[in-house]
C-alpha cells in the first residue's frame, strides 16, 4: 500500500509514490536522469497525464524529440495526450555552429536566451501546473561552458520558483562527464538504471539519488516498462509488515507424512525440500497446496522449472485434484521465467498473491531457477531473507524447492545453501535395495516443534503420494548404498 500525503504530488506510475515516500513535494523542480532507453520520456509522461486526470494544466517542453515522435510514444501505450501542451524547443542547424552559440540568457528575463523568453511566454499563457523539460543534453551543448549551463539551470528554477509549478528536467547522460551540478540545484534527483545481460531482457532498476527533506526508500528497486507505462516495483522491507501470526498447524491430508512433521507444517514458517531431481520434491509441495484448498485456503504455486501443461499432466497422474482448485481459483499457477522477470518484479507477483488473493501457501519451484533471475547469489540470500520474513509475519506457509546435483551418495551438492533459512527443512532420497532404485523421505529440522527422527520410505503412483514405515532394516540410507541390518530393528532412541 503506497503511502498517501495530501500535499504531495503523484508521479502516475505504479511503485514510485512508495518509493518516493508519498510523491513529488509541489512547486520544486526535480530531475530524473538516465541512459537513453531507461524510460525517461515514458515516465514524464505518466507524471503529466496524472496531472491531466487531475484537472491540472500541463506542459511538455521538448529539445530533442518532435512533437510527432512524441505522440507516437502515446500511441504505443495506448494513451491520449490531446491534453498536454507539446512545445518544440528544436535546435536549427545553424545554431549549433561555433560561430552562432551565445549566451540563452538575457537581462529582460535573468539573461535568458530570447528563444527560451518564447518558452517562457507560452509558460505564462498556458499556466502549467506541471512542466517537463526534455532533455538537459541539448540545453548543455547549447551552453557551451558548465558555468554558463549552471546559470540557465538556476535561471530556470529562479523563474518557475514563483509560479506554482513542478518542473521535471530529464537528462540523459550522454555528456562525456558526469557533472554533478544539476543534482545540487535539484530538490530531489531520480536516477534510472538499465543493463542488459548475456541473455534474457534488460534490467531495469530506479535508486533515489537524494530528496530534500523528505523520507524516501532507499537502495534499488526494480520496474518494468510495458504497454500503459512504467511500473516499479518497491525493495522489500520485512520490518515494515509486523504482524502477530499463531502458527496452527498445515495439514497435508496424508497421514504418515504429517506424522512425520510432527502433525503438519507450521503457517507463518518456511520448508525446504531438498533432493535429486525426480524424488517427489515438488509433488510433496503441491500436495500441501491442494489440501489447502481442499479447506477453502487459497494458495500461489510459483514455477520456474517446468511448464503449467506438465505439473498438471503430473499431478493427474498422481490422482492428485488440482484441475478444480485451478477453476475455483484457489490454487493460482504462476509460470516464471528467469530471463524475462527481475527479481524486484517476482517479489511483487508473491506480495500480490498474499494481499490481493490471501493466499495462505506460497510454493516457490526451484531455488534454481529463483538463482538464475538474480545477478548475484549474495544477493538472493538476502532477498529470500526478507521475502520468507515478510510470509512468514504474514501467516503465509513458504515451501520452497531445491533441486540437488547428483542422483544417489553422500557427496551431493545444493547449488543454494538456503537451508539455515528456512524453519523446516525435509529431504528426499534416492537409495539401492535389492536391485532396485527407491526413494526415502525424512525431516532434518523443524524449528515449529517436534518431529519424527526416523527415514521413512517414499514413493509415487497414480494413487498418489504414499509415506511408509521407517527402513529400520537398512543402514546408510543417506549414502545411498545402505547396507541391511540383521536380526529384528532396533527401537528408536
Amino acid at each position: 500500500m503506497e503511502p498517501h500525503d495530501q500535499r504531495l504530488l503523484s508521479m502516475g506510475v505504479p511503485g514510485l509514490n512508495d518509493v518516493l515516500g508519498g510523491g513529488l513535494e509541489p512547486n520544486r523542480l526535480y530531475l530524473f536522469e538516465g541512459t537513453p532507453g531507461a524510460g525517461k520520456t515514458t515516465i514524464a509522461m505518466q507524471f503529466l497525464l496524472e496531472g491531466v486526470a487531475r484537472g491540472e494544466s500541463v506542459l511538455y517542453v521538448t529539445l530533442s524529440e518532435t512533437e510527432h515522435e512524441l505522440r507516437g510514444v502515446a500511441v504505443s501505450h495506448g494513451w491520449d495526450i490531446s491534453s498536454i501542451h507539446v512545445r518544440e524547443m528544436l535546435p536549427t542547424q545553424d545554431s549549433l555552429q561555433p560561430e552562432e552559440q551565445y549566451t540563452m540568457f538575457h537581462p529582460s528575463e535573468v539573461e535568458l536566451s530570447e528563444t527560451t523568453l518564447r518558452l517562457l511566454r507560452d509558460v505564462e499563457a498556458i499556466k502549467p501546473s506541471r512542466i517537463v523539460f526534455d532533455s538537459l543534453s541539448e540545453l548543455r551543448l547549447l551552453s557551451g561552458t558548465s558555468l554558463r549551463y549552471r546559470r540557465q539551470i538556476l535561471a530556470l528554477k529562479q523563474f518557475f520558483a514563483g509560479r506554482q509549478c513542478t518542473v521535471l528536467l530529464l537528462d540523459d547522460m550522454t555528456a562525456t562527464e558526469h557533472d554533478l551540478q544539476v543534482q545540487s540545484i535539484a530538490h530531489a534527483v531520480v536516477r534510472l538504471e538499465q543493463s542488459n545481460s548475456d541473455y534474457g531482457a534488460a534490467r531495469r532498476r530506479l535508486l533515489v539519488v537524494k530528496y530534500r527533506g523528505q523520507s524516501f526508500r532507499g537502495g534499488y528497486h526494480d520496474y518494468k516498462i510495458g504497454r500503459g507505462g512504467l511500473q516499479v516495483f518497491p525493495r522489500l522491507v520485512a520490518a515494515e509488515h509486523l504482524n502477530d501470526t499463531a502458527l496452527t498447524k498445515l495439514p497435508s491430508g496424508l497421514e504418515a507424512l504429517d506424522a512425520l512433521l510432527g502433525g503438519g507444517l507450521e503457517k507463518g514458517t518456511s520448508t525446504l525440500f531438498i533432493g535429486a531431481p525426480g524424488t517427489g520434491k515438488s509433488s510433496v509441495a503441491v500436495q500441501f497446496a491442494v489440501a489447502a484448498a481442499e479447506r477453502g485456503e487459497a494458495s500461489g504455486l510459483f514455477i520456474f522449472d517446468e511448464s503449467v501443461n506438465t505439473l498438471r499432466t503430473r499431478c493427474n497422474g498422481l490422482g492428485m485434484k488440482l484441475e478444480p482448485h485451478l477453476r475455483s481459483g484457489l490454487i493460482r499457477l504462476k509460470q516464471v521465467d528467469p530471463a524475462e522477470l527481475s527479481p524486484g518484479e517476482l517479489v511483487h507477483e508473491i506480495r500480490q498473491a498474499v494481499t490481493q488473493h490471501g493466499a495462505k501457501v506460497i510454493v516457490i519451484d526451484s531455488l534454481n531457477g529463483y538463482l538464475n533471475a538474480m545477478p548475484d547469489e549474495r544477493f538472493l540470500i538476502v532477498q529470500l531473507h526478507e521475502l520468507l520474513t515478510y510470509l512468514g509475519q504474514s501467516g503465509v506457509a513458504t515451501l520452497l524447492v531445491g533441486a540437488q546435483h547428483g542422483l544417489i551418495g553422500a557427496q551431493m551438492q545444493t547449488a543454494v545453501d538456503a537451508s539455515y533459512l528456512a524453519d523446516a527443512v525435509v529431504l528426499l532420497r534416492y537409495y539401492e535395495a535389492e536391485g532396485e532404485v527407491r526413494q526415502a523421505i525424512s525431516v532434518l529440522k523443524k524449528r515449529g516443534g517436534v518431529h519424527e527422527r526416523s527415514i521413512r520410505a517414499f514413493s509415487m503412483d497414480q494413487h498418489g503420494l504414499h509415506v511408509g514405515d521407517p527402513l529400520r532394516r537398512f543402514r546408510g540410507i543417506l549414502t545411498g548404498v545402505p547396507v541391511p541390518i540383521d536380526g529384528p530393528a532396533t527401537p528408536p532412541p
